[in-house]
């Protein structure tokens, strides 16, 4: 019997204005993740994105009405347009992408 071939598969997306390795880019990075069935969530901090960047809490699974799936579940181009749009919007505890690359660039010069 021969070795089974793995399958490597592409579940999720992280897009972030920030450096990868920056200690603050988790909270400044909206995640694409594939939610089945061809789809794809925009996700951020337990919330999921619509195509006009709305946000609203993503319910438990049995709690997910078709109105509420066809909102905010998208072709993978789309979720990564939306996302890309979204990422540089991020506030956290009211500092905006910008200030955190501000204060980075402040930072690397010394």
């Amino acid at each position: 019997m021969s070795t089974p071939e793995p399958r490597v598969t592409v579940t999720r997306y992280d897009v972030s204005c920030l450096p990868q390795d920056d200690i603050n880019a988790l909270s400044y990075t909206v995640h694409v993740e594939y939610a089945g069935y061809g789809r794809w969530a925009v996700r951020r901090m337990q919330r999921c994105y619509d195509i006009d960047g709305r946000e609203d809490w993503e319910p438990i699974p049995s709690e997910r009405e078709d109105e509420w799936l066809a909102r905010f579940r998208h072709d993978l181009p789309t979720a990564l347009e939306i996302a890309k749009r979204a990422a540089p919007l991020i506030r956290v505890n009211g500092h905006s992408v910008a200030d955190v690359l501000a204060f980075i660039e402040e930072a690397n010069r010394g």
